[in-house]
């Protein structure tokens, strides 16, 4: 098993990996499955990693553009095929989840449960036709809750996977799962998600993606090293309280939408910029709404940065790329207003995260607040001279462990043994 997992690791994790700690912990992911269900010969092991988004802050849900990349923390399930339509999936820390795929209707019981992901997963595969059984799971996972890392995204491709690999023989490709599990998450858990992190985690590598189709996004692959180029990418996580904040969310596409409504459209995207500019007096009287206009700025020049930023990394260019993400951090600071709650000044730790990380690079690297905001993590690029001190600062103010270098992992999710 072991000599097969050595010829792996470097597509999972990076240059930057212990092998001593791998093995353990798949020999540990083994033993742990084998208490669970039995020793058989034949299982599998599969792994489905978080992601870390790059550009595009909160344009995917108005039809615009991104850029994310699937990063070297990562899920990890010891797999059996079964016998019978029976999914019983371990994870560890969590209830054993155990449900009959012979009913896949929606159990409005099990809203926001593994339970339902499970059941909509399996509804999916049967409406492409594919016939599809069981199987017993034993999970672990290294992709940090509640960082923006994407930690549900990641089991949702993996169980994904599991289903395509032991039924379908790998048919279905990264985007298919990733779509399989948004379905799941939007009809069956309850959560009206985008498509953004299902794909990030599924396919591997930093990949720009094109919202304008909804349901067929244009991704395009990249190959970037930024260690190679004498950066670190490390996430801050400033430890805030995420509680009471789902409304802060869930402001953004709406208001983006009120502009777009002003002229006769469903998502900005299908809104000329020069039209907005030439509008603006007009829309401000009508919809009454100045944060949302400064959103609609935001969408614009942030759509047309993932376009320059593709562009950059395509040619190498990191230190032109790295001035376009300090770009995208301010457009978010100022015009999108994702680095805190309207509704809780007194509470500012991205805020003061970049604030610091603008003190401790003095105009080297870059960084930008990471994924949904209000209350999260930070995205930096330090130059490696500079990483044990920004580290040191960092978990000065927001405690031990906060800050994780991370790497771009290159495999998708995948079946490794």
């Amino acid at each position: 098993m072991l000599d097969k997992l050595h010829s792996e690791y470097r597509g999972l994790y990076g240059r930057d990996y212990d092998e001593k700690d791998m093995d353990e912990r798949f020999l540990s992911l083994r033993k742990e499955g084998e208490k669970l269900f039995g020793a058989r010969d034949d299982f599998a092991l599969f792994s489905a990693a978080g992601r870390t988004e790059i550009a595009g802050n909160h344009t995917d849900h108005n039809l615009g553009k991104v850029i994310g990349g699937t990063i070297n923390l990562d899920t990890i399930a010891y797999v059996q095929k079964r016998d019978d339509t029976r999914v019983i999936l371990a994870s560890e820390g969590f209830p054993v989840v155990d449900i009959d795929i012979e009913d896949l209707s929606i159990h409005k019981d099990e809203m926001n449960t593994t339970h339902a992901l499970l059941r909509g997963i399996a509804k999916a595969f049967k409406d492409r036709g594919i016939e599809i059984g069981g199987w017993q799971a034993y999970t672990t996972t290294r992709v940090l809750k509640g960082s923006g890392l994407s930690s549900s995204a990641a089991i949702e491709v993996l169980c994904a996977e599991i289903f395509n690999n032991l039924y379908a023989e790998d048919e279905l490709s990264p985007v298919e799962l990733a779509k399989i599990g948004q379905y799941a998450e939007n009809v069956y858990f309850g959560k009206p998600s985008g498509l953004l992190d299902q794909i990030c985690c599924a396919n591997g590598g930093i990949v720009g993606i094109d919202f304008a189709d909804r349901n067929n996004p244009v991704v395009t692959p990249l190959s970037v090293d930024f260690e190679e180029n004498g950066y670190a990418m490390i996430i801050t996580d400033t430890r805030g309280n995420h509680a009471d904040l789902t409304s802060e969310y869930a402001a953004v596409p709406p208001e983006m939408r009120m502009v777009a409504s002003f002229f006769g459209k469903d998502n900005l995207r299908q809104v000329d910029y020069m039209d907005f500019v030439a509008a603006l007096p007009a829309i401000r009287k009508k919809i009454g709404n100045d944060r949302a206009i400064l959103r609609a700025y935001h969408f614009f020049k942030e759509n047309d940065r993932v376009d320059m930023m593709l562009s950059e990394l395509r040619d190498g260019s990191i230190d032109t790329f790295l001035m376009l993400v300090d770009e995208s951090g301010n457009s978010s600071y100022k015009y999108l207003q994702n680095v805190f709650a309207a509704s809780d000044t007194d509470n500012q730790g991205i805020s003061i995260a970049l604030a610091m990380s603008e003190d401790i690079l003095q105009g080297e690297g870059a960084h930008r607040v990471h994924g949904g905001g209000f209350a999260g993590t930070i995205q930096a690029y330090v130059p490696e001279y500079l990483i044990e001190k920004y580290v040191a600062r960092m978990e000065c103010v927001f405690g031990k462990g906060c800050s994780t270098k991370i790497a771009i992992r290159q495999l998708p999710v995948s079946r490794i043994y």
